[in-house]
């Protein structure tokens, strides 16, 4: 079990540089962090985030989008990105030698991007194909249903991919002003991992990206309290997609650590208690899990499971027998025991690759202001008792924290 062994440099604009040298390997992954994502957005903006990290990809002032995919190809490389509700990344992976390449590149998509209007018109179809496509994908839009509600009225609870409506009224303007706003050093870690040193990545980053403004930290809003109650969506399709949710913690609260062991006792593997009543011994749904969703300031912990219509308040039912069961009874130090190493084990073996390294790196840095090792987090739970498992399972599962989400070709269910 390797440590993450890292240095960090802030340079004057206040982006910050975290490095991990890996001498062994001959390729980098290179990530460029911006602490902005869906919850930063006024109603207004609801999916300009996401419509910026694709169109970052679509021509700079130097390169067409054909340019960039074909630069990156020839090398053998990878190029991608993602927006979340908290943060946006765009990352590259190359052999070393391409390094000079990769921050070229990403520098150039960053800081000069055209926004063309023909670009942008088109790419506002291509986000739409997605939200249809989420849409039609039962499971993922079942999740966006149990965000409206559980978030009301926030940006929380939007769309990261935004509407319609909403879409149709951004412009080069637009987006240019939310970059200028958001896209500043002050919000920015640049994480690296390979075979490179530390001043060299440092040299570059200054090089390509030193002028960008310092800017202020990006404000958001604060999370209201989580919404409670039953809905019912009607869709025509086979299957029944539950979604119950309660009050979770946030991502700096050290009743993180209990949580997580809880969630992964519940519903985090084959062995957990969810999978092995609902599928393993009645059949009753293939897909069966839970989640734990942990925000600066809020969280929610989120059961998940499929069934067919007729099943369906049957498994709602026995979703709540679990949850109350281990609220009353809590675990056993066997289970507590089994649970802690199936964590320790997944915490380690997700860092057996520079793209997961990297992306530990840079978002840790980012949301924490330092890096979170898996040897702390495994020494923290080590410290996690059965009494601290049953107490924040006590806090979570009230009846009056719940919230139930349905979708699917019924019309009376209840938790």
């Amino acid at each position: 079990m390797q440590t993450l062994k890292y240095q960090i440099t802030e340079l004057a604009n206040g982006i910050r540089v975290i490095t991990e040298t890996v001498s062994h390997i001959q390729f980098m992954s290179m990530g460029v962090w911006v602490g902005v994502g869906s919850r930063y957005e006024e109603p207004q903006e609801n999916g300009i985030t996401h419509f910026i990290e694709h169109m970052l990809f679509k021509g700079t002032e130097r390169r067409t989008a054909e340019d960039i995919s074909t630069a990156v190809d020839a090398v053998g490389g990878q190029i991608n990105a993602f927006t979340s509700k908290e943060t946006t990344c765009y990352y590259i992976k190359t052999l070393i030698e391409d390094f000079p390449l990769a921050v070229d590149i990403l520098s150039d998509m960053l800081l000069h991007s055209k926004l063309d209007e023909e670009e942008l018109r088109k790419e506002r179809e291509v986000i739409i194909e997605e939200i249809k496509m989420y849409e039609d994908a039962a499971d993922e839009y079942v999740q966006e249903l149990l965000s409206a509600h559980m978030w009301q009225e926030h940006s929380l609870g939007r769309s990261i991919l935004g509407t319609e409506e909403t879409l149709a009224t951004f412009t080069h303007d637009t987006l240019a002003d939310y970059m200028q706003r958001h896209y500043t050093g002050k919000n920015m870690v640049i994480s690296v991992v390979g075979n490179l040193t530390h001043e060299e990545v440092v040299a570059a980053v200054q090089k390509y990206f030193g002028e960008v403004p310092a800017g202020e930290k990006n404000q958001y809003a604060v999370a209201p309290i989580m919404g409670n109650g039953e809905f019912c969506h009607q869709k025509d399709i086979g299957q029944c997609q539950i979604c119950f949710a309660t009050k979770g913690v946030a991502k700096s609260d050290p009743a993180i650590y209990p949580m997580s062991i809880l969630n992964t006792y519940l519903g985090g593997g084959m062995s957990s208690r969810l999978v092995k009543t609902i599928r393993e011994e009645l059949g009753l749904a293939y897909s069966v899990y839970s989640y734990h969703g942990a925000y600066l300031d809020a969280g929610a912990f989120v059961v998940n499971a499929g069934t067919r219509p007729e099943n369906c308040q049957q498994v709602i039912d026995l979703i709540r027998e679990e949850i109350e069961k281990v609220a009353k009874e809590g675990i056993s130090e066997e289970a507590l025991a089994k649970t802690f190493q199936q964590l320790k084990g997944n915490m380690f073996m997700s860092l057996e690759t520079v793209n997961s390294r990297m992306n530990k790196l840079g978002r840790g840095l980012l949301l924490y202001d330092r890096i979170i090792t898996p040897e702390e987090d495994v020494e923290k739970l080590s410290k996690v008792t059965v009494q601290d498992v049953q107490q924040i399972a006590q806090q979570m599962f009230k009846e009056d924290n719940y919230l139930l989400t349905v979708l699917g070709p019924v019309e009376d269910v209840h938790f």
